[in-house]
């Protein structure tokens, strides 16, 4: 009889824990499916936002090309491409200023002609050669800058 009730615990303890790991099993399985779920809504979650920045940037891009093919093409008209050059420079400056509250048209001037200078090879390289002025000549005619001390 002690054989018995030793044996029908035992049997029970093994009942308990098989029904205890297939629970465990199902619940696992379930938590699984779910973050299977999460993970599959945040990627598309992840790609549209992608699509749509990637739209944004283009379209950035695009207006950008545009304002400035339509700058040059107001720059090439005689008396319109002066008043146009002037009024294009006047608004850059005055977003500067509002950059830089403290800074004047010299200093204005020096961080133009700096930035100019670092890209002058992309400019000239997308001219044609027929017009496309030497790079020496043009970096010579850039103001001259004191340059920061640090």
């Amino acid at each position: 009889m002690f054989q018995l009730l030793k044996m029908m615990r035992t049997t029970a303890f093994l009942a308990v824990l098989c029904v205890s790991l297939a629970t465990t099993a199902v619940s696992m399985g379930v938590w699984a499916v779910s973050l299977t779920a999460q993970v599959t809504t945040m990627t598309a979650s992840a790609a549209a936002a992608a699509i749509a920045n990637r739209k944004a940037i283009a379209a950035a891009v695009l207006r950008t090309k545009a304002k400035a093919r339509l700058r040059r093409a107001l720059v090439v008209v005689p008396v319109a491409g002066i008043a146009a050059a002037i009024a294009f420079e006047r608004e850059d400056y005055l977003e500067w200023k509002q950059d830089n509250p403290d800074g004047d048209l010299e200093a204005y001037g020096c961080e133009v002609s700096a930035v100019s200078a670092e890209i002058v090879d992309d400019v000239l390289q997308d001219l044609p050669e027929q017009v496309r002025p030497s790079r020496d000549w043009l970096l010579a005619r850039l103001p001259e800058c004191e340059k920061p001390a640090g």
